[in-house]
């Protein structure tokens, strides 16, 4: 036994699964073993979360090509000159197509429990293909794209209790990001000598701008976002005024 001169206290507490000998403590081998078990079973973890990480990856790299194809379609109403919607919408129905097969991909590929801890990973490009869908949808029907055709055009659920879903935000700031390019096609259908659609698109966002107004954002993102809805809202404004003067010297 240690001596009690020595000032050290011989009691001391065993750890579980050890033993004593003398006055040393030793640590059996089954404890060793749980603890490899253990950072086995983080090492599957690991090894999952990168499965699961690759697996978004690839289907957002896929679905950025199919927003490049987007892009490439819609720029063609910001030419000079006379638009056929149809010829557009029949386009991009190919593009639709695979763009619902990628979602699909995307749904078995994240595990229900974990969609909000991997949803940063593909809700960019998923905003915009949103504001995308949303200005096809205008321009072809003259009214908002719902959030239920919104996720059908996904290939996606509604809701979060029907399972990979269409989150609210997104759907929100695709709606804003089409503003913006609504703005962009305001001007342009004015060069191209049409003076009747500015007035028709400034009415329509001038409808969303007092929807969103309804909303209690928070300083989020979103709201950050919100706040450069009163610009295009402006700039569509000034482009309305400047026809409106153009009508008055004719």
């Amino acid at each position: 036994p240690l001596s009690e001169s020595s000032g050290i206290n011989a009691e001391w507490p065993l750890r579980p699964g050890a033993v004593s000998v003398g006055n040393l403590n030793f640590v059996m081998a089954s404890d060793f073993q749980t603890g490899m078990e253990l950072f086995a079973h983080f090492r599957d973890i690991i090894k999952e979360d990168s499965k699961v990480k690759e697996s978004i990856k690839d289907v957002v790299d896929n679905l950025e090509s199919c927003l490049i194809q987007l892009n490439y379609h819609l720029d063609c109403i910001h030419l000079p000159k006379e638009i056929c919607i149809s010829n557009i919408t029949s386009k991009t129905r190919d593009v639709e197509v695979e763009i619902q097969t990628q979602f699909q991909k995307l749904s078995e590929a994240v595990p229900p429990s974990l969609f909000f801890k991997y949803h940063d990973k593909w809700k960019s490009v998923t905003q915009q293909i949103i504001s995308k869908f949303c200005v096809l949808h205008y321009l072809e029907f003259g009214k908002m794209l719902s959030k239920l055709d919104t996720s059908n055009k996904l290939g996606i659920c509604t809701e979060a209790n029907e399972g990979f879903h269409l989150v609210l935000e997104d759907y929100l700031i695709g709606i804003l990001m089409m503003v913006t390019e609504l703005s962009r096609y305001t001007v342009n259908r004015v060069t191209a000598k049409d003076l009747e659609t500015p007035e028709k698109v400034a009415n329509f966002v001038r409808e969303l701008d007092a929807g969103f107004k309804m909303l209690n954002l928070k300083n989020d993102y979103l709201r950050k976002r919100y706040d450069s809805l009163k610009y295009d809202v402006k700039k569509i404004e000034e482009v309305v005024y400047d026809v409106a003067l153009r009508k008055l010297n004719n």
